[in-house]
């Protein structure tokens, strides 16, 4: 079976014109974020994403309707009507499960309402649920013009040392009566302990579901981001959390941006470690490595794209693949044509290959 070619979409996104756009692209399959992590009129980067500043990226708690098993089925359906395929659902809402990553009060509540999520998205035949183990999630990000021809994009130039305020995780605030003051310092044992009960508790839940859960690398992979720890920084952590519970349904969602930028091991030999345990790749392009590293157009960076899709090809992957971000391309549409320029060369590797 062939690699299949797939486009992200935000909540905002998911409509027949971005459908068909990605039909139009040549995509298969879509990844879906249930929840927009910014709120109108904040301040986006390139890709219309939003930039972590000192207030986040907006207020969490607006996509619990979404995880309804009647509201999948219909988005579900509106999707196969472009003739495409539903191939995973991307990020919790952090007011779902803030006190899963900080180890709150309402943390077994938390899980219990994760697991019923799973169940829902087992029933509506969504095979893959991404998340990102982090509590400072994305950031550190700056623009300017990086990529070829001065093409705006994306990139880091030094860590973002400030505190996460009380009542924000994942750059979003859960709890805007939340006292003064910033979250405590922890060791990257603990964070470790969090993520062993979140698996343990959960993948049991998705194997009877039929659901795999994917982990994202940390993203910048940085040991400590915004006084925080950070789990999936070098390459053979990722062997870390899967051995915490073996399970076909215990996997990897695979950024090679995010991996490419790390600081230790090899992007060819970590891509074919880990080929069986991948669910879906973003597929992305950089220069440089952290702290200070710029996203580029897929074919002028640091990454040889052609030998990943080889070495994929090798160890029989046949999962998706996504853009993710995309250089701004100088005319009107941007996101539009950076992503069609994307999926163009993508398409064109997976054939050839």
């Amino acid at each position: 079976m062939m690699m299949k070619l797939g486009l992200g979409l935000y909540h905002h996104m998911l409509n027949r014109q971005h459908f068909d756009f990605a039909k139009q692209c040549g995509c298969s399959h879509l990844v879906v974020h249930l929840v927009d992590y910014f709120n109108k009129g904040s301040q986006k980067d390139i890709n219309n994403q939003p930039i972590g500043n000192g207030t986040g990226w907006g207020i969490a708690g607006k996509s619990a309707q979404m995880w309804e098993l009647d509201s999948l089925l219909r988005l579900k359906k509106e999707i196969n009507a472009a003739g495409l395929e539903w191939g995973a659902i991307e990020n919790f809402d952090p007011a779902d499960w803030h006190d899963v990553l900080l180890d709150g009060p309402k943390k077994k509540q938390q899980v219990e309402l994760l697991k019923q999520y799973i169940r829902n998205v087992g029933k509506a035949g969504i095979p893959v649920i991404g998340y990102n183990f982090s509590l400072a999630g994305v950031s550190s990000r700056v623009t300017g013009p990086f990529a070829r021809g001065g093409a705006v994009s994306v990139g880091m130039d030094g860590v973002d040392d400030r505190p996460i305020p009380n009542g924000m995780v994942w750059n979003m605030v859960y709890d805007t009566t939340a006292d003064d003051g910033f979250l405590p310092a922890i060791s990257h044992e603990e964070l470790w302990q969090r993520l062993e009960y979140f698996l343990k508790e959960l993948l049991p839940v998705a194997e009877e579901a039929g659901v795999q859960l994917a982990a994202h690398p940390d993203d910048p992979p940085m040991p400590v981001v915004r006084n925080t720890p950070r789990l999936v920084y070098q390459p053979q952590m990722y062997q870390r959390l899967l051995d915490i519970y073996p399970s076909p349904q215990n996997k990897l969602e695979y950024c090679l941006g995010s991996l490419a930028e790390m600081t230790e091991g090899d992007i060819y030999e970590a891509t074919r470690q880990y080929a069986d345990h991948i669910s879906y790749i973003h597929f992305r392009n950089v220069k440089g490595k952290v702290p200070t590293y710029k996203e580029v157009f897929v074919d002028e960076g640091d990454i040889d794209m052609v030998e990943i899709i080889r070495i994929l090809k090798e160890k029989g992957f046949n999962g998706v693949l996504i853009p993710d971000h995309t250089p701004q391309m100088s005319c009107d549409g941007s996101w539009y044509a950076g992503m069609a320029y994307a999926l163009g060369y993508m398409k064109a590797l997976i054939k050839i290959v």
